[in-house]
């Protein structure tokens, strides 16, 4: 039924549909591969037919297919051993044999779901491993306040046009701060969870242990503005060596910097021309000032005298490198 939207929209209205239960059943039939072909204007990727013993065909991919020889026997003239049900992976249909583990994993996932023996707050251990409803792993951190960013527009004394926006830091209490477990990347930035409770959002204990990267983790969170929010008055501006600055002009097509006057401009590429252009981002009136200078970047550089802005945190950690991130 979660598809019925789906194909609702495709069928043939002059054909019934039928409705069957999804139990674990026998006797599918590998019939035929379609498509793989490539015509002036398409390309139909490679599928294998299934016949349903229930008196009808689908496909499934070749992928699909690997993955039922993996763990089930097609025996010519009597189909594929065991029993199967159908399930989905995203728009594709999949045939899951019951052997398999994905099948063990996913029964057992719904039994879970369906004990509604969600996780209380007195369970929660530092460190400690959770499964949500839709099946994703958290890594748990500990409460601490939360801070948020209200944005206002303030428009300048008799006018309609001329504004800037004025942010504030709210501190919007305690939260519970968890990390995806399979966000691995090799930087600060990944994904956290804040919870002011936990409601129904957790369904299992994973593991009671302490991951053993959990100081590495809160370094991390440690530089989310969420647990402590950006301090302007730590701004430090850095000059770029002429050499940085034609690094940085090579690598991108257009970028950000800093003059020496501290004022916000945008460096870009004259199109179609050699040479370069730059002007001032007057972003607080939301929008830029095109009255622009072009030149090389050596000419440039001994104009604007580029700097590059790192922003710290109230608590001192560093939130970003201009230089490095822009």
């Amino acid at each position: 039924m979660r598809k019925k939207n789906s194909w609702e929209g495709w069928r043939d209205k002059n054909i019934e549909p039928q409705e069957f239960s999804n139990e674990p059943i026998s006797g599918f039939v590998l019939n035929k591969k379609v498509g793989d072909y490539k015509s002036d204007w398409s390309h139909r990727h490679a599928y294998c037919r299934v016949y349903d013993p229930r008196n009808y065909e689908f496909e499934i991919t070749i992928e699909n297919l690997l993955y039922i020889l993996e763990n089930c026997n097609s025996i010519k003239g009597k189909g594929l051993e065991g029993e199967f049900v159908i399930a989905y992976s995203g728009k594709d249909l999949l045939l899951l044999p019951v052997d398999s583990p994905d099948y063990k994993e996913i029964t057992k996932y719904n039994e879970i779901l369906h004990q509604k023996n969600y996780v209380k707050v007195k369970e929660l251990i530092l460190g400690g491993t959770y499964k949500t409803k839709s099946n994703e792993e958290y890594i748990y951190m500990g409460r601490f306040d939360y801070y948020d960013v209200k944005g206002e527009r303030i428009y300048k004394e008799n006018s309609r046009y001329s504004y800037e926006y004025v942010y504030t830091d709210i501190n919007k209490g305690k939260y519970h701060y968890f990390v995806l477990k399979e966000d691995d990347r090799d930087s600060k930035w990944f994904s956290i969870l804040t919870l002011k409770s936990l409601g129904e959002k957790f369904i299992e204990t994973v593991s009671a242990e302490c991951v053993e990267n959990y100081i590495e983790l809160f370094d991390k969170l440690e530089c989310n503005t969420h647990y402590s929010p950006i301090d302007k008055s730590k701004d430090e501006y850095i000059s770029y060596t002429l050499e940085e600055f034609l690094e940085k002009a090579n690598r991108d097509w257009g970028f950000h910097c800093y003059g020496l006057d501290k004022k916000e401009y945008y460096i870009d590429k004259v199109y179609n021309k050699p040479g370069y252009y730059y002007y001032e981002n007057r972003s607080n009136n939301n929008y830029y000032n095109y009255k622009r200078e072009e030149g090389t970047i050596q000419e440039l550089y001994d104009q604007i005298q580029p700097m590059y802005k790192n922003e710290y945190l109230i608590n001192g950690k560093l939130y970003s490198e201009e230089y490095y991130y822009d």
